[in-house]
């Protein structure tokens, strides 16, 4: 059955994907804090600042992925 083979190793265009995973990262940590102004929820500002800080986190994750992509690619 033809669903039972996996999918071949297609790594050609992960660096494009990742760049804008963490492009899309950005604009979400960017919205997060001009929602920040617009709340005086004490909860909600802790809430959006521990978010912001696990996307600071995630793009250091994706910018080492990047670089592991382009080595790979390279070689």
């Amino acid at each position: 059955m033809a669903w039972d083979k996996p999918n071949p190793d297609d790594r050609s265009d992960n660096v494009e994907k990742l760049q804008g995973m963490v492009q899309h990262t950005i604009e979400n940590m960017d919205r997060a804090e001009e929602s920040m102004a617009c709340t005086d929820s004490e909860e909600q500002l802790q809430s959006i600042q521990a978010k912001n800080e696990r996307r600071r986190e995630s793009l250091e994750a994706f910018r080492n992925e990047i670089e592991d992509e382009a080595n790979h690619t390279k070689q």
